[in-house]
């Protein structure tokens, strides 16, 4: 007999984490666990072109693209048989309903998933660190999501979003490095880049971001918006870090600028016409949360997504808050002065996928907040997860234990 009921042979098994990302998808079994970009892994195997699965494409084209890259999940880097295990799918509170609903239709018409979860991230982050309540800030790839979460319950009309994450950056450093940069080959030197090459591959450009860029702390950053954004030239632009040589390839050496190494990352930072910024999500989204929870959400800031493994990020994020918490704008109504930011046990960009293996190894709960295979048949459809304040017994495997009251938005008359 098995010392641990839940983890030997006699036990249910575990269930596999799935969390979609809108460059990377992490994925876990019980013999695999996993980063991988799903375009690049595709590739690999299939001599055709095969597109990104991305939210704006039609119903029958998605589910083909989904069918092929979860069964690369299972059979190739899980090597888990899908009839076998429960599966929670970490997502984003603004995925699309046909992108759920078509994950939902592939989960079990195709591989027949005994059940499926759909857990938000900013909810999963939370059980990392065993707290009810928090700010929670995702900067990913296409954008950065504010929500709070106080006792558990996301407060909905509260979040905040801008179009600001990891390709912005890219896209920024691939014009500062057509513009400005130069290019060493065997036959020549110091030839512009858009004579070699007139565009470059973005895994290229992440590696230059991760290897060569980093956040400047406030003050400095200040002083190179100023730069940028003055007309008469007559602020001066801080001295920039030393210029750096990437090697393209073997014959291709490319001189990287310092001043492009901590300029790009400005972008998270720089105020549009609106006044907002990375910084300004999280001071918007809490003088919108009740009074009495604005202190609480204050001093715990939990900051995931892979933008924010930058260099300097978090440091530079809290100078940001504590500084424009100051200004009028935020001095009268914010009610607190003291900001923290959390430590989960992960790195960021692994923190969502991390509370949802918390989460999946609860079997007793995990079967009572799933939906069971026989519902689905049935109804041929999902609730939205922000729709479960009153669920049909029947929607819930209950073999384990009795469905609770799933009340999952918080929200307060203005």
């Amino acid at each position: 007999m098995p010392m641990y009921e839940g983890l030997g042979s006699g036990g249910e098994k575990t269930a596999v984490i799935i969390d979609l990302g809108a460059a990377f998808t992490n994925c876990s079994g019980e013999f695999g666990t996993g980063i991988m970009d799903g375009e690049k892994k595709k590739k690999k195997k299939i001599s055709k072109p095969v597109k990104i699965v991305q939210y704006n494409i039609n119903t029958e084209e998605l589910y083909s693209l989904l069918k092929e890259f979860i069964h690369m999940l299972y059979f190739r880097h899980l090597l888990v048989n899908p009839r076998d295990r429960r599966v929670v799918i970490i997502e984003s509170i603004l995925c699309p309903s046909h992108f759920r609903e078509t994950v939902t239709r592939v989960l079990f018409k195709y591989f027949e998933v005994p059940s499926v979860l759909f857990a938000p991230s900013h909810l999963m982050s939370l059980l990392t660190l065993g707290i009810n309540s928090a700010m929670v800030l995702d900067c990913g790839y296409t954008e950065t999501l504010v929500l709070p979460i106080y006792e558990g319950i996301p407060i909905l009309n509260c979040w905040g979003a801008l179009p600001l994450g990891g390709k912005t950056i890219h896209k920024e450093l691939e014009s500062q490095l057509l513009e400005q940069c130069s290019v060493d080959t065997e036959t020549s030197t110091g030839q512009n880049l858009p004579s070699i090459m007139s565009s470059i591959p973005e895994e290229t450009i992440e590696d230059i971001k991760v290897r060569t860029c980093f956040v400047s702390d406030l003050q400095r950053g200040l002083q190179i918006q100023a730069a940028k954004f003055n007309i008469d030239g007559t602020a001066e632009r801080p001295t920039p870090p030393p210029d750096i040589d990437y090697p393209l390839d073997g014959e291709k050496i490319l001189h990287i600028k310092g001043s492009i190494r901590d300029a790009v990352i400005e972008i998270l930072f720089e105020q549009d016409n609106e006044e907002k910024s990375v910084a300004t999500l999280i001071l918007d989204a809490l003088i919108q949360c009740p009074v009495d929870t604005r202190k609480q959400l204050a001093e715990n800031l939990i900051v995931i997504g892979g933008t924010a493994m930058l260099p300097g990020f978090l440091h530079r994020l809290m100078a940001e808050i504590r500084f424009l918490a100051a200004k009028p704008k935020y001095k009268e109504v914010l009610a607190t002065k003291t900001f923290k930011i959390h430590t989960p046990p992960a790195k960021p960009n692994c923190v969502a996928w991390l509370g949802g293996a918390i989460f999946g190894a609860l079997q007793d709960i995990l079967g009572s907040r799933s939906i069971s295979k026989d519902y689905y048949s049935q109804t041929g459809r999902i609730p939205d997860w922000c729709c479960l304040n009153n669920p049909p017994l029947e929607m819930f495997d209950t073999s384990k234990a009795p469905p609770p009251l799933m009340k999952r938005a918080y929200s307060t008359e203005k």
